[in-house]
């Protein structure tokens, strides 16, 4: 059985037996400052019951729970990459237990972000689209790249993910959309084109368009292109493994181990602010 070290920070995975959230634990097992202090996924789950960590052949003496309230009573800290529904109940929850909390779960409605802050006035809350470095410095870049190509480039953002992935386009998408048009001085509400087809007329100078792709096992790949006349420039993120969001993550709850409350996103962690 692993033994568990008091003074590390204790970390609640959410959706802990799907693909996210086993690396999530596997990354907090191979941390040598955290500790797994709870498993937590829904109760239909097969892996209710089951240790944590069963699916890497170990026992790690906590087992996936369905129920929040004895598993995040059992955290610092609570990872979440589940749904959007989902995370609401875990964040009300994480409020009252004094819990900080890394949320990586995508497709929040407006209504919604303006719950997450309220929340975060009382508790610490990391919220980000894509918890990668990469991407986060991606974005940097894009950031740049909108401000200096900001007269004659059609910008179109293009995203390919996994046939399970449930919302499009992505969080990460979405927000590199937002980073551009923030850039130029506009609004992705009024300039974004999520999908064209039929006899569209000439393309909006001042749109940003959108495509999606979903198919076979493809974990997050993402590309903002600038067309211009007689130049192409394209700044693209893929990736391989979702490990990259896993050590981000970590990297994120070790940042909020330090405040009490507050809203934070990865520039924040990562010191790009």
């Amino acid at each position: 059985m692993l033994v568990l070290n008091e003074a590390r920070l204790k970390i609640a995975v959410a959706g802990a037996s799907g693909r996210m959230g086993r690396m999530l634990i596997e990354a907090v097992l191979a941390s040598d400052d955290l500790q797994l202090g709870a498993a937590l996924d829904i109760d239909t789950s097969a892996a209710i019951g089951q240790d944590a960590c069963a699916f890497l052949g170990k026992n790690s003496g906590v087992l996936i729970t369905s129920n929040m309230r004895a598993a995040l009573s059992s955290a610092d800290v609570l990872i979440d990459f589940t749904r959007p529904e989902g995370t609401m109940a875990h964040l009300a929850l994480c409020r009252e237990l004094g819990v900080k909390a890394v949320i990586g779960t995508t497709g929040f409605s407006d209504a919604q972000k303006a719950q997450i802050s309220e929340h975060a006035l009382h508790i610490a809350v990391m919220l980000a689209p894509n918890m990668s470095v990469g991407v986060n410095v991606v974005m940097k870049l894009l950031d740049m790249a909108a401000r200096a190509l900001n007269t004659g480039y059609d910008i179109e953002i293009i995203e390919a993910h996994h046939r399970h992935k449930v919302d499009a386009p992505s969080g990460t998408a979405l927000e590199m959309g937002r980073v551009v048009a923030k850039a130029l001085g506009r609004d992705l509400k009024d300039c974004a084109v999520m999908a064209r087809e039929g006899v569209t007329g000439e393309r909006d100078p001042s749109s940003i368009g959108f495509a999606t792709i979903r198919g076979g096992d493809i974990v997050g790949d993402h590309t903002v292109l600038f067309a211009g006349t007689g130049e192409r420039i394209e700044i693209s993120h893929k990736s391989s493994s979702r490990t990259t969001y896993a050590q981000g993550s970590l990297r994120a709850a070790r940042f909020l181990a330090s405040r009490s409350n507050g809203l934070f996103d990865m520039n924040d962690v990562l010191g790009l602010n």
